[in-house]
């Protein structure tokens, strides 16, 4: 089944992993045997032929660089002025896939329409172009609203405010605290370039006052449920319910420690925590509850999002394996309609109607 997933750092995995996505996942695995720089070498699950096996014909892929002050332990770059250049960096990791025909830009209505028409045509996918709706993961890198502008102007059509810790115009994961001004200021902006924005991250108080502050479509590419797992990084019910009134779509994550509770990072595995699909479907049940129907839940994987093998779903090998997505559902007693809803419709009806 045509399948959307709604989050991931290619280019990161590309630029800082230094992890050549054109080739198979075995490829990049192999190349890394012995390595130790990162905590998942050998165990990638993402590559552009691995989407095309798995029919994941569109993404939102990222840019991300954060912004660190001198007291911040988090990864990242020391001035905003850096962090840009690491996105632009970035950005022209994604330009040359276009150039050789491994990924194409999609940005408005009339390229989302191509890309599905090309996509679905008939014929075999191995050799088409994946597409991919650019996302910024995490603001630190605008260096002024002006940035902003100059971002929408190359392809930016998603941006989540903050990731990890303190941001520069909002809090994140691990973090508490409003978004003050600055952040207000960049709602404002986001919302006149209609550029969606990506709840995903933003801590309570950042999140309820992004909510009071932005009138534009609002989505979160990757995002579980607190009640599973309770945890600041995972959606509340009351955040979850104030999403589906904004008509927003939820995408299930795939990252362990975010699906079962009591992870232990570098400790747990999959199989002894009982991680696999089903957990996620789990958390997609649960929206689907609050919600009352299946209209705003979908796919955000995160796969190799600083993490790999070591610390996702035991039943998946490579990113193609979302495709036992669909039966798995089936089985739990989901409509067809209601499945085509999971894979790629509810995230064609958002786009359709942010674009539209």
């Amino acid at each position: 089944m045509f399948t959307i997933d709604a989050h991931l750092d290619l280019s990161m995995n590309a630029l800082e992993w230094n992890r050549d996505l054109t080739q198979s996942v075995d490829s990049i695995n192999a190349r890394e045997k012995g390595q130790n720089d990162k905590p998942d070498r050998g165990n990638a699950t993402v590559s552009l032929p691995e989407l095309r096996k798995g029919n994941v014909g569109l993404v939102v892929a990222t840019q991300i660089a954060r912004y660190v002050s001198a007291d911040n332990p988090l990864p990242g770059w020391h001035s905003p002025a850096q962090a840009w250049a690491q996105t632009q960096g970035q950005l022209a990791w994604y330009k040359a896939m276009e150039e050789v025909g491994e990924m194409v830009q999609v940005k408005d209505l009339e390229g989302l329409e191509r890309h599905l028409d090309h996509w679905l045509d008939g014929p075999s996918n191995e050799k088409k172009p994946v597409g991919y709706i650019l996302s910024l993961e995490g603001a630190d890198s605008i260096v002024d609203l002006s940035y902003l502008e100059k971002a929408y102007d190359y392809g930016l059509r998603a941006l989540g405010p903050a990731h990890y810790g303190p941001g520069r115009y909002a809090q994140g994961t691990d973090a508490i605290g409003f978004m003050g001004k600055e952040g207000r200021e960049l709602l404002k902006e986001m919302e006149r370039l209609n550029i969606i924005l990506d709840a995903t991250h933003l801590c309570d108080d950042s999140f309820w006052e992004a909510m009071d502050h932005f009138s534009g479509h609002v989505w979160a590419s990757h995002n579980n449920c607190r009640a599973l797992v309770n945890h600041n990084r995972q959606f509340s019910d009351e955040q979850i319910k104030e999403l589906v009134s904004r008509g927003a779509v939820i995408g299930g994550a795939l990252d362990a420690w975010m699906m079962v509770p009591g992870w232990v990072r570098g400790k747990s595995t999959p199989s002894e925590t009982g991680c696999n699909l089903e957990v996620m479907l789990d958390h997609l049940d649960h929206i689907c509850q609050l919600a009352g129907n299946a209209d705003h839940i979908g796919i955000g994987t995160d796969l190799d999002g600083a993490f790999g093998k070591e610390q996702c779903p035991y039943d998946l090998e490579t990113i193609s394996d979302i495709q036992k997505i669909p039966s798995l559902l089936k089985t739990r007693g989901y409509s067809e309609a209601d499945i085509k809803k999971v894979m790629h419709g509810n995230w064609l009806r958002f786009l359709r109607q942010a674009w539209g």
